[in-house]
């Protein structure tokens, strides 16, 4: 762990600069909009350890794949989200000397992430070689209002001289991939322009020939008044900038305020993006800083008006739910469904950005509670538009007839993860799709989306699952050989539970979904039949099949699921005996080592009980939970949050208390000694489960809302928002009563407790505790 940061109920705060902390702040201090985002290095120029990263959604590289030893199935690529050319930057220099806080004595260093207005902030005095002392106080943010849009506020005061000083706002092209495989770089340049006032470039990736044009222009203030410029106009082959100079008396303050514009081929014709720019960073200037901020502080003040969960008597872990919180609401807006959910967000190059099967497992319920029914709707129509591709996947490992296999990791829906133990292994992936459209379905009442989407997706998926699964004639019963469950700490095993269990009520839920629309839409129901070839007869025999004698390994002793066959056979060592210098182990033993303990990585069988927890009874969660918490390291951030809220349902206050302060400050504290790669943005939606499904005890049950709270002693109260088939409910939860206000929407039916209330429209409900 790694706490160096202020707690704040509503701020990020770094208080004194450290070097060795840099990289990690750039990736905690991130800015975001749905658009674009941004890693928080600095403006001016710095020559120490930094990771420059800006990224454009959706704009991606296909990186060639690299591999010791080809399998027949590889993918030929990674995916990865590019380092976009850097719009930021504003070079400095003080009577000549170049302003770099890797060279210059920094005092009164304050770094703070405004979450309640989305801004990101700095202020520091700088003191030169020749003893000049400057004040710098920078402020910048990503329009979530117009998500094209970036503007900085950059100032420098003279604190003991008299100071000739120069801005240099740029925009430079020539960025690499920190992970490129083969250290190639990814875009070629296709123009530039530096004219007064203003500058332009468009970059071209060398593969799919996404382009993307990025525009500034500027004005420069001394004492609150607008100066003339005549600036030095500078164009080289991958940057573009102007060169002001200015007279500064000792107290006065100089400023730059840095208008840019970021527009993609995603969202504009490739032959006038550069008209575009123009045209949006010219209406970004003639807006300016103050109207652009003022509009940008009031969408962040509507989006936590419906996300925002609040927290008595604890500020770390007020802060912590908030961070998470923030980075969602930045990272994802739901409103391009071309677009989803990178597990770093715009926060760093890992995993190349791509999309996994957190979003489906650990964002749908996240945005299901927080927004409206159409975010979520776009995460599943997103898997929908590219199914076709899933039954390519599943063609290339040798099934047929329309199977259909999900990608580990996409960006357009081939699979790009070339880790052979996660590419053919990591199947239960499938599930967590399938389960996503139960989830909304519940959640929304949205039926038709079956119908409209749906139910060809369940179809290929449960194919998939039927030719997957053998049947063991010395079993007598049908197995799952040659996987790797949630747990990456084990590779090809045979009958994970977990794996099966998802497989098996994939079958189950996949029948429902097709009676349902042959009873409502007979049509349409006919209509896909007929298109996917579907042999009712043949098909649904062999899954009700599977479905009567699937194989799920227990361990007779004591009643215990057990992840996989032989998992008794390991060493059954407690997480509590491992030495914290060897943690996490992935970075210290070798993988033999780790594949042959008994130590679990995230949860796994735990993962199969929370989605399933209807079908078993508490002393069956009890007697899991309380088998595999001890042998989990959580040494994956999608692990403490599914630990929390099963420890909340079996009364384990502590626990959950515990694992959410884990969870909730995996980055802030660097739990796993990572941060600096980026963010854990996907593992944050399982935080906010944490404290709703956990602490607030919420489910859907018979289309109705449920409500059973566990308060930690550390909180005194804490209140949470969800939205449930148009009514926006505000929840408040403390030692002596629960309360419900019906902010929106007509009347509701809620369980509370185990009792059920009608909460009329626009009304309140106080229910004492016991």
């Amino acid at each position: 762990m790694n706490e160096y940061l202020k707690h704040d109920e509503w701020c990020i705060i770094e208080e004194g600069f450290t070097p060795e902390n840099h990289r990690a702040s750039e990736s905690i201090f991130s800015l975001g909009n749905g658009n674009m985002g941004q890693r928080a290095m600095f403006e001016e120029h710095y020559s120490g350890k930094s990771l420059q990263g800006t990224y454009v959604a959706g704009v991606y590289y296909p990186d060639k794949t690299r591999v010791g030893w080809w399998k027949n199935g590889y993918p030929e690529y990674f995916a990865k989200v590019l380092n976009a050319p850097n719009w930021i930057g504003i070079d400095v220099t003080i009577n000549g000397e170049m302003l770099d806080l890797a060279k210059a004595k920094v005092s009164d260093f304050v770094r703070t992430l405004n979450m309640k207005e989305g801004v990101l902030e700095r202020s520091f005095v700088a003191e030169m070689s020749n003893g000049n002392q400057i004040k710098v106080e920078a402020k910048r943010f990503l329009s979530i209002v117009t998500s094209e849009v970036g503007v900085i506020r950059y100032s420098v005061t003279a604190l003991n001289c008299k100071a000739k000083v120069s801005f240099t706002p740029y925009i430079n092209a020539d960025v690499a991939n920190e992970d490129s495989n083969y250290d190639e770089k990814f875009w070629d340049i296709l123009n530039t322009r530096s004219i007064h006032g203003e500058g332009y470039v468009i970059s071209r990736t060398k593969k799919l020939d996404f382009h993307v044009c990025m525009g500034m222009k500027y004005d420069v203030f001394k004492a609150g008044q607008k100066l003339e410029i005549y600036p030095s106009m500078i164009e080289a082959d991958k940057y573009i900038a102007n060169t002001v100079e200015f007279d500064v008396e000792q107290g006065e303050e100089l400023s730059i305020y840095k208008y840019a514009a970021v527009l993609s081929s995603l969202n504009h014709n490739k032959l006038d993006i550069m008209s575009k720019t123009q045209n949006v960073v010219s209406e970004a200037y003639k807006k300016g800083y103050n109207a652009l901020l003022k509009e940008h502080v009031a969408a962040w003040a509507d989006k936590w008006a419906h996300s925002d969960i609040t927290i008595e008597g604890d500020v770390a872990a007020q802060q912590a739910i908030r961070f998470n919180i923030f980075q969602l609401n930045q990272t994802y807006t739901g409103e391009d469904e071309r677009l989803n959910i990178g597990p770093k967000g715009f926060t760093g190059e890992k995993y190349g950005g791509s999309t996994y099967w957190d979003t489906e497992a650990y964002c749908v319920p996240f945005y299901l509670s927080t927004s409206k029914p159409e975010v979520t709707r776009n995460l599943l129509i997103y898997r929908h538009k590219q199914l076709q591709k899933a039954i390519e996947n599943a063609t290339k490992l040798g099934f047929t007839n329309g199977a259909a296999l999900y990608p580990m990791v996409t960006m357009n829906g081939e699979e790009c993860h070339n880790e052979w133990e996660i590419t053919f292994e990591e199947i239960h992936r499938n599930g967590a799709i399938a389960f996503a459209i139960y989830n909304y379905i519940r959640h929304t009442g949205d039926q038709k989306y079956l119908e409209e989407y749906g139910l060809d997706v369940l179809i290929g998926i449960s194919r998939f699952w039927s030719q997957r699964i053998t049947f063991s004639q010395a079993k007598k019963k049908y197995v799952m050989l040659g996987v790797t469950g949630p747990n990456e700490y084990e590779n090809n095993i045979n009958n994970n539970w977990y794996t099966s269990t998802i497989a098996n009520w994939c079958l189950k839920y996949t029948q429902e979904a097709m009676a349902h629309v042959k009873e409502t839409n007979l049509n349409r129901y006919n209509e896909i039949i007929k298109n996917l070839n579907f042999n009712f007869v043949k098909e649904i025999s062999k899954w009700n099949d599977i479905i009567e004698n699937m194989y799920y390994p227990v361990d007779e002793e004591t009643g215990v699921f057990l992840q996989q066959e032989g998992y008794m056979d390991k060493e059954q060592i407690l997480a509590a005996d491992l030495d914290p210098a060897v943690r996490p182990i992935n970075q210290h033993w070798s993988w033999d080592r780790i594949l042959r303990s008994c130590f679990i990585k995230q949860a796994d069988v735990l993962q199969g009980i929370y989605l399933f927890e209807d079908q078993f009874d508490l002393e069956t969660i009890k007697k899991n939970y309380n088998f595999y918490e001890p042998r989990t390291l959580h040494e994956s951030s999608l692990s403490p949050c599914i630990h929390s809220i099963l420890a909340s349902k079996i009364g384990d206050s502590k626990g959950a208390y515990d694992l959410y302060l884990r969870t909730s400050r995996l980055d802030l504290d660097d739990y796993n000694k990572e941060v600096h790669e980026g963010l854990h943005i996907t593992s944050m939606a399982g935080t906010w489960m944490s404290i709703v499904e956990g602490f607030g005890g919420m489910r859907v049950v018979n289309g109705k809302l449920v409500l059973n709270p566990l308060i930690p002693e550390e909180w005194k109260s804490f209140s949470f928002k969800v939205r449930f088939r148009g009514n926006l409910l505000n929840v408040r939860v403390s030692d002596k009563e629960v309360g419900v206000i019906n902010e929106e929407g007509e009347d509701i039916s809620v369980f509370i407790i185990d009792d059920e209330y009608v909460i009329e429209k626009s009304s309140s409900l106080v229910i004492e505790r016991d």
